[in-house]
């Protein structure tokens, strides 16, 4: 079954090339022999490279020197292949340290198998240039009279993975958050600098958008997962230690075996550290966010208010325009042609007599200057009335804005009328108790019909 199902997860994978070499660390009783060789490694070599045939044979040593520890290792460092850690590509580890970025795959695999009675370690470690694989084999070059502990590898690769980096980035989170608080609270010591001010105006969006890359940045690289990597390093070491044969347990041994636990300990009360700060600026970053809500909601209600009012006054003076048009229309319907076809035709200048022919009077201007002077004189008055008309419409247009305006504050008022009521939200010797309240139901139910009375009373004044 195990057979079947290694093939058919093989088949199913694509295989990248990239720069092959070999690490080879020995380390002897006689340090002055101690050896570190790392060249690249071809194809043709591998496998001589794997059963130290060849060039890769172990060497004769000088009588009276023996092999103490070993370190044998695959790398494959700044791997640039853009799908090198990709799902479907064939790969050691099956779930790694990897992410995709700009098109690539970053990260790095590690996969170790410890000789415990000969103390040589063989590996395969490969790792992209954002990974810290590089300097941690030159870490490890370092640390030549160590490397008899399986665990050396993996705790210098977990030291500069969660190094200074980490805790500064939380702490550059912290301080990007304290500028946030500043600009949604409006505190003055927000600077336009910032980038959330500009001309005296609050850009809520440049704030929601640094709200969601700050809160990305307090979970990158989450503690949590590093405690749980942590306590299974533990676990490796407690096994190491308990299968170590006696002819390995030096004083050299023990010492190394007890500075890695104390660094594991160290790590650990470092980790926890970081997540109860991270915890708590996320927790600050919920509030920011929760407050910016609720000041958009709030702007977006007071605008919606606007509009409302606004399309009520439109509303009204259609309605009155269209009062006034229907009125000239209909009075000009029904009086126009008849008083203007009786009057020219009841005239005296016009001769329409049977055994004359039809002929204007001399006095036809006498019309003229009676008709034109009385027309001034309507047309004027008509004038001087809808001024007045106008005025009054002004008037009530002031009364219904500002019954609008006391209508929200009268429902703001009402809202926080528990809120105003005292000097403080917050007393210390007395702290607010929900039964204080009351029924919050009731209190909804009051507000509601506060608000209904406010809207009669604001139709009202605009009937």
């Amino acid at each position: 079954m195990d057979d079947y199902m290694f093939t058919t997860n093989v088949a199913r994978c694509r295989n990248v090339t990239e720069h092959t070499s070999y690490l080879e660390m020995i380390s002897y009783s006689d340090s002055s022999l101690n050896s570190i060789e790392e060249h690249p490694l071809t194809p043709d070599e591998f496998e001589n490279f794997l059963n130290r045939r060849g060039a890769f044979a172990p060497p004769e040593l000088p009588e009276g020197v023996a092999q103490i520890a070993c370190v044998r290792l695959i790398l494959q460092l700044n791997a640039k292949h853009p799908d090198t850690f990709a799902p479907n590509v064939l790969k050691i580890v099956n779930r790694k340290s990897d992410v995709r970025k700009k098109g690539l795959t970053r990260g790095w695999e590690l996969t170790l198998s410890h000789d415990i009675k000969n103390g040589i370690t063989t590996g395969y470690a490969k790792g992209t240039p954002s990974s810290d694989m590089v300097e941690s084999i030159q870490h490890l070059k370092a640390c030549i009279l160590q490397i008899g502990h399986p665990m050396l590898l993996p705790a210098i690769i977990f030291s500069h993975d969660i190094s200074f980096k980490t805790d500064l980035k939380q702490r550059e989170a912290r301080d990007w958050l304290r500028k946030l608080e500043h600009a949604v609270s409006m505190r003055s010591e927000i600077e336009e600098k910032e980038g959330y001010v500009r001309e005296g105006v609050i850009d809520l969006d440049a704030i929601n958008r640094d709200l969601v890359e700050c809160h990305s940045q307090v979970l990158w690289k989450r503690p949590k997962a590093y405690l749980q990597i942590l306590s299974q390093l533990e676990k490796a070491m407690k096994m190491f230690d308990e299968r170590l044969p006696e002819e390995r347990k030096d004083a050299s041994m023990r010492a190394l075996q007890a500075s890695m636990l104390a660094r594991f300990d160290f790590y650990r009360v470092k980790l926890q550290g970081i997540e109860s700060y991270a915890y708590t600026t996320l927790q600050r970053l919920d509030i920011q966010r929760s407050a910016l809500y609720n000041i958009i909601a709030q702007k977006e209600s007071k605008l919606n208010f606007q509009m409302a009012k606004e399309q009520r006054q439109l509303a009204h003076a259609a309605k009155r325009d269209s009062s006034t048009m229907k009125t000239i229309s209909l009075l000009s319907a029904i009086f126009f042609p008849g008083a203007y076809l009786a009057s020219v035709f009841s005239m005296t200048f016009f001769n329409f007599q049977n055994d004359g022919t039809p002929a204007v009077s001399e006095s036809f201007w006498l019309y003229w200057a009676v008709t034109i002077p009385c027309t001034m004189i309507i047309v004027g008055w008509w004038y001087i009335w809808e001024k007045k008309r106008e005025r009054r419409y002004n008037l009530e247009d002031i009364d219904l804005e500002r019954g609008s305006d006391d209508m929200e504050k009268e429902i703001m008022a009402t809202m926080r009328k528990r809120t105003m009521s005292k000097a403080s939200t917050w007393d210390k010797q007395n702290p607010p108790m929900v039964g204080d309240h009351g029924n919050g139901h009731v209190h909804v139910h009051a507000i509601s019909e506060k608000v209904h009375g406010l809207g009669e009373k604001l139709g009202k004044k605009m009937e």
